[in-house]
């Protein structure tokens, strides 16, 4: 993945430039609805520090800032009430993995079943 790039959509939606529906925010993270939803229930979980991909995120960001990235999923899943239904949380990485923002963010989905993954044929 390339250098962060400060002036991308997520880094915009954190300086506040662009409004989002904020589900769950606290000092080291921000979740928010998805505005092109896959499923019923779509939110993004971003770290507010510059980190473009997960890779980048876990060799970078501090223990804090880690922590309370994987613990907020707990709350969210709560929140969007998905812990008794099930959810997929997805990290896309890299142009294989079909990143589109190049700022490390996890896609929580739920609402419906959601079907495998990977066809593989």
């Amino acid at each position: 993945m390339a250098d962060y790039d400060p002036d991308n959509i997520f880094a915009k939606i954190l300086k506040g430039e662009i409004p989002n529906k904020t589900v769950y925010e606290n000092e080291h993270v921000l979740a928010f609805e998805d505005i092109n939803p896959q499923a019923p229930v779509h939110v993004l979980v971003i770290p507010k520090g510059p980190y473009t991909d997960m890779r980048d995120f876990s060799k970078r960001a501090s223990e804090e800032a880690q922590m309370a990235f994987s613990r907020s999923i707990g709350d969210i899943v709560e929140i969007l009430e998905l812990e008794k239904t099930g959810f997929r949380a997805i990290a896309n990485t890299g142009i294989n993995g079909l990143q589109e923002v190049p700022h490390y963010h996890l896609h929580i989905l739920g609402g419906q079943p959601l079907g495998r993954m990977i066809h593989i044929s």
